[in-house]
C-alpha cells in the first residue's frame, strides 16, 4: 500500500502555512518559556526595582521549602483521583450509551453538556452544593450523621475539588471512549457470544484491548489536565485551603508569584512543573504505549 504524499508545487508554501502557528507557538509558548526558565535564576525585589542573579539559590529553598514538598504531595493525590475517576466513570458511561439504542443520542447530548461549562463556573456549582450553610449536600449528610464542612476539614475539601475537577472532565473522556466503542466491529462481539464468552469476558478480552489507544491518549491528556487545567476550579472553590490542603503545584505558582510577589521562585516552580509534565509525558510513551494494541 502506497502512502500519499503531498507535493506543493512552491518551496516556500509549506513554510507559509505553518508560520501562523509557528507564530503562535513562539509568542504564546517559547518565548514566556524562556522567559520563566530565566528568571528562575534571578531574585527580584517586589517593584521590580532590583534583580540579582542567584544561580540555583531558587531551587534549593523549593526542596527545603516544607509547604512546597506538602504541595507536591497533594498534587500527587489529587492527579491520581482525579484521572482515575474520570477515565473510569466516563468509561463506565461510554459503555452504557453504546448499548442503549432509542435515547443514546438524548444521553450522549446530556452527558457532553458539562464540557461546555467553564472550571470556574464548575468549580462554583460545586462549591454551592457543598457549601456548609446553604448546599444540599451538607444538608443531607448531616441527616446520615456526618457533618461537611469543607472550609475547616481538609479531607472534605480535597473531595470537593477532585469531585469538581472530576465532572469536569468526564465529558471529554466520554466522547472519546463513545467513539472508540462505536469503531469496534460489532462482529468480534457477537463471535465471543456465540463461543460463550460473558459481558465481563468479552469487555476484557475484546473490547478494552482495541480500547487501549484511545485509553493511553487520555492518560496523557488527563495528567496535562490535572496540573494546569485545574487552577480555577481550586481557585473558586477552596483557594488552596484549608491549611493548604488543596495547594496544588500549579496554583501554588499563582500563590507565591502574583499574591506573594516572589517571581523568582515562583519561576523556579513553573519550571519544575513543566519538567515533572514533561517527564511524565515521556514516560508513558516510552513504557505504556508499548502495552498499547493498534
Amino acid at each position: 500500500m502506497q502512502t500519499k504524499r503531498a507535493i506543493f508545487n512552491s518551496r516556500l508554501l509549506p513554510y507559509l502555512l505553518l508560520a501562523p502557528q509557528l507564530a503562535i507557538t513562539l509568542t504564546f509558548f517559547i518565548w514566556p518559556a524562556g522567559q520563566a526558565f530565566w528568571q528562575s535564576f534571578l531574585r527580584e525585589d517586589a517593584f521590580g526595582l532590583s534583580t540579582a542573579f542567584v544561580g540555583l539559590a531558587n531551587y534549593v529553598e523549593l526542596f527545603e521549602d516544607p509547604r512546597y514538598l506538602a504541595s507536591l504531595q497533594v498534587t500527587v493525590v489529587f492527579s491520581v483521583s482525579v484521572a482515575f475517576l474520570s477515565i473510569c466513570l466516563s468509561l463506565l458511561l461510554a459503555i452504557a450509551a453504546d448499548r442503549m439504542i432509542r435515547s443514546a443520542r438524548l444521553y450522549t447530548t446530556l452527558l457532553v453538556w458539562p464540557y461546555a461549562v467553564a472550571p470556574a463556573v464548575a468549580g462554583t456549582l460545586w462549591w454551592f452544593m457543598f457549601n456548609p450553610t446553604i448546599g444540599i449536600m451538607p444538608y443531607l449528610l448531616r441527616g446520615m450523621g456526618y457533618n461537611w464542612n469543607h472550609s475547616l476539614d481538609g479531607t472534605d475539601a480535597m473531595i470537593l475539588v477532585v469531585l469538581a475537577a472530576t465532572w469536569k472532565q468526564i465529558s471529554y473522556n466520554f466522547l472519546f471512549f463513545l467513539a472508540g466503542l462505536q469503531a469496534i466491529p460489532q462482529s468480534l462481539r457477537e463471535a465471543a457470544a456465540i463461543d460463550g464468552a460473558g459481558p465481563a469476558k468479552r469487555f476484557f478480552t475484546i473490547v478494552f484491548p482495541l480500547l487501549s489507544p484511545t485509553t493511553f491518549f487520555l492518560l496523557v491528556v488527563n495528567v496535562v489536565y490535572t496540573m494546569f487545567d485545574t487552577f480555577a476550579v481550586i481557585h473558586s472553590t477552596t483557594e488552596g485551603g484549608p491549611s493548604q490542603a488543596t495547594n496544588i503545584l500549579v496554583y501554588k505558582v499563582y500563590q507565591d508569584g502574583f499574591i506573594g510577589l516572589n517571581l523568582g521562585s515562583s519561576a523556579a516552580q513553573s519550571v519544575v512543573l513543566m519538567g515533572i509534565v514533561i517527564i511524565l509525558t515521556f514516560v508513558q510513551f516510552r513504557f505504556i504505549e508499548r502495552r498499547v494494541e493498534y
